[in-house]
């Protein structure tokens, strides 16, 4: 799968089930390689495997996956700490099976790249921040989704 990071999150440690006493580490991202299509993907290891992964590329960058586990995911829970995709897997990166790698600035198509502008919601399912401030009472209590953008950070 050739895709461009669309969003990242942190780097966290669980304590382990299986092996009490020690910390299993996790990290998700979102690639897209178009305009319509993205996934999650979700990477759980051991230290030594994944804040280097985690590490090698950022929020922009074009990355080749290879061999990861195609899963189903669970709408519900999977979608309540990831972004909502049109798809109805994820992909499960694996320390021993999966490689992931960035792409030079050669290969990098600028097709790709331009799909890290797009929104990822339908553009009819959203407020912006002038109907919040001319309708935020009738929207209180309400779960929205927001289009902004930033100006400046000062």
């Amino acid at each position: 799968v050739i895709g461009v990071v669309i969003g990242k999150t942190d780097v966290r440690s669980f304590p382990d089930r299986k092996n009490i006493g020690s910390e299993r580490y996790t990290f998700s991202f979102t690639i897209r390689d178009s305009p319509t299509y993205f996934i999650n993907v979700n990477s759980w290891g051991r230290e030594e495997y994944i804040r280097p992964l985690s590490e090698s590329f950022r929020v922009g960058d074009c990355v080749t996956i290879e061999n990861p586990l195609v899963q189903s995911k669970e709408a519900e829970r999977e979608e309540k700490f990831s972004p909502v995709t049109p798809s109805c897997y994820k992909l499960l990166l694996s320390e021993n099976h999966s490689v992931v790698k960035t792409c030079s600035c050669y290969e990098m198509d600028t097709r790709l790249l331009s799909l890290l502008h797009l929104p990822v919601k339908d553009p009819q399912d959203y407020y912006s921040l002038g109907d919040i401030v001319a309708n935020g009472q009738s929207l209180d209590g309400r779960i929205l989704n927001v289009l902004a953008a930033v100006m400046s950070v000062s």
